[in-house]
């Protein structure tokens, strides 16, 4: 509302809210850090799960930080920063989704106790900004080196990713099939290797035991053969994928047909008949023995294909045609007329086996396939939700390592020798920045301490055991949460990709900055959540209450 000659004047609706000055940026400050404190107590080996129940009495158990974070629905805008931080960690690494939001949420506290010094918001991102590149330059340069071939720690970043989920039970097992499911797919290209990950499917099925999950070189879909009489099996198989219908095609235009004499009415059949009867002879004269279609398949049609020993699926899903083209070295067509044997794609068995009651369709023995499928077995509905996002963190981790080709340490190793060499960073800077850096030299060390709280230790006394350490030149030393002390776990395999850790630091610090340099917010709706739904949430406060922060929490309950 501004005011001219005495007459106020409306700029905004009566339902707007506004925040400025100090009270935004302690809204929005405590909204992230109400958030960092949700998901905290999941991180690391010894880490807690969350039980999430939607409006319709879904469940979902996990300790996956973007999961619990896309099913917590959150409304302040500030929140949904962090949720976006989250989902770039996940979609750039597929790991280290927690870390980098329990990171950003302490920066934003240490940014706190320096806006209580009156040093300005600018500045403090100004010095955020000179520790994140310091940083990344310290991660990069005490990094170690892992190689295509080195089959032993690429599985090592498997294993880590799924310490702490349900799927550590059956990690060594688990972890050298996602490391043979990244390596089976990876494209090497002038030295470095791209690695598509949406060519490993992660199929689904409720039944047996963890153990029972296998690895198939090809594609598995969920579909069955539409006719009971075609073979239920394949072997050295010629396969043609349609991107057309096998049916009658319709006129584009309202058409009306008048039929006057009974014998038009069946020669009319007859030449739907034989115009199907055609299709199939062009299917078969291309040699394809399976046909896999895009589209639907007509009941006479699915019939002379089963008189012609052809296996036949319908309305098979886009992105597994993609996969289908890509592991058998097929191509889709769009036309029937246009389908030879060049097109055809090639699998040493199709067969359609019962899975847990459902009937699959494996498309194996492939020569050097280009794409693969996991299929995760679990004895409940919500292990096997579990063990598909364990499988989706190592896959990534493993394919980070590999894209990358460089490794560090797990157990808060690599954040406590960078807080280290941040703090002899800022006595070199000087200037009120020094004070930011080290802030972002204190925040880094969030990752630590909460591995240390999570596994009942002392962080304090870890913390102390942990410089020590890394000042005497160890700079692998980190937390063992098993044992309770500080320990070089590099030598034990504990590895984490470079990746998780500089896009963790590169995300936070610029939420951080881009929340801090917040001064004014305006909402045309209000700030929701009911009476006193402008309040800023108590810090560290339970995710459970629909007061616990701004604009409301009722997704998670």
């Amino acid at each position: 509302m501004a005011n001219l000659g005495g007459q106020p004047i409306f700029i905004m609706s009566e339902d707007a809210e506004r925040q400025t000055g100090k009270n935004a940026q302690e809204n929005n400050i405590n909204a992230c850090k109400s958030v960092a404190n949700a998901i905290r107590t999941t991180l690391g080996p010894k880490g807690m799960d969350k039980m999430m129940v939607d409006s319709v009495g879904d469940l979902v158990v996990t300790n996956d930080g973007v999961t619990i974070l896309d099913e917590m629905e959150l409304e302040h805008p500030a929140a949904k920063m962090m949720v976006e931080i989250a989902k770039t960690q996940d979609e750039e690494v597929g790991d280290g989704t927690t870390t980098a939001v329990v990171l950003a949420g302490e920066l934003l506290k240490k940014s706190e106790d320096l806006l209580d010094q009156d040093i300005h918001p600018t500045v403090i991102s100004s010095g955020y900004r000179l520790a994140k590149e310091r940083a990344l330059e310290e991660l990069n340069q005490i990094a170690e080196d892992v190689s295509f071939d080195d089959r032993e720690k690429l599985e090592s970043v498997a294993k880590t990713a799924m310490t702490g989920k349900s799927a550590e039970a059956s990690k060594d097992y688990l972890a050298s099939i996602a490391a043979d499911a990244v390596t089976s797919i990876a494209d090497s290209l002038d030295g470095s290797f791209e690695i598509d990950r949406d060519l490993i499917k992660v199929v689904k099925s409720q039944g047996g035991s963890v153990d029972d999950t296998e690895l198939v070189e090809g594609v598995v879909i969920d579909k069955e053969k539409v006719h009971p009489d075609m073979p239920s099996r394949k072997s050295e198989a010629d396969i043609a994928l349609l991107n057309t219908a096998m049916e009658v095609q319709e006129t584009e235009t309202s058409a009306e047909i008048q039929i006057n004499d009974p014998n038009k009415l069946q020669e009319f059949v007859d030449q739907e008949e034989e115009s199907l009867k055609e299709m199939v002879e062009q299917v078969k004269e291309s040699g394809a023995d399976v046909v896999l279609c895009q589209k639907g398949i007509d009941d006479i049609a699915q019939h002379y294909l089963a008189k012609n020993d052809i296996m036949a699926v319908r309305r098979v899903k886009k992105s597994d045609m993609e996969k289908l083209a890509k592991a058998t070295g097929g191509r889709v067509v769009t036309s029937l007329t246009d389908l030879s044997q060049s097109d055809l794609g090639k699998a040493g068995n199709v067969g359609q086996e019962n899975v847990s009651g459902d009937s699959m369709l494996f498309v194996e023995d492939i020569e050097e396939a280009e794409s693969v499928t996991i299929v995760v077995r679990g004895g409940t509905e919500h292990v096997v939700d579990e063990i598909e996002r364990a499988f989706e963190d190592a896959l990534g981790g493993i394919a980070s390592a590999i894209r990358v080709g460089k490794v560090v340490g797990g157990g808060g190793a690599p954040e406590v020798e960078v807080s280290k060499e941040l703090k002899n960073y800022a006595d070199r800077v000087g200037g009120r920045e020094q004070l930011a850096i080290n802030a972002f030299a204190e925040a880094l060390e969030i990752v630590p301490r909460t591995l240390a709280e999570n596994a009942g230790l002392d962080p304090i006394d870890i913390l102390v055991d942990l410089r020590n350490k890394h000042e005497a030149g160890d700079k692998w030393s980190g937390i063992d949460v098993f044992s309770g002390e500080a320990d070089d776990l590099f030598d034990r395999d504990v590895v984490e990709p470079l990746q998780i850790k500089t896009q963790a630091v590169q995300s936070a610090s610029e939420a951080a900055e881009l929340i801090l340099r917040i001064d004014d917010v305006i909402s045309a709706s209000g700030f929701g959540g009911g009476e006193g739904g402008g309040e800023p949430p108590a810090p560290g406060g339970a995710p459970g209450g629909a007061g616990g922060m701004p604009g409301g929490m009722g997704g998670m309950m």
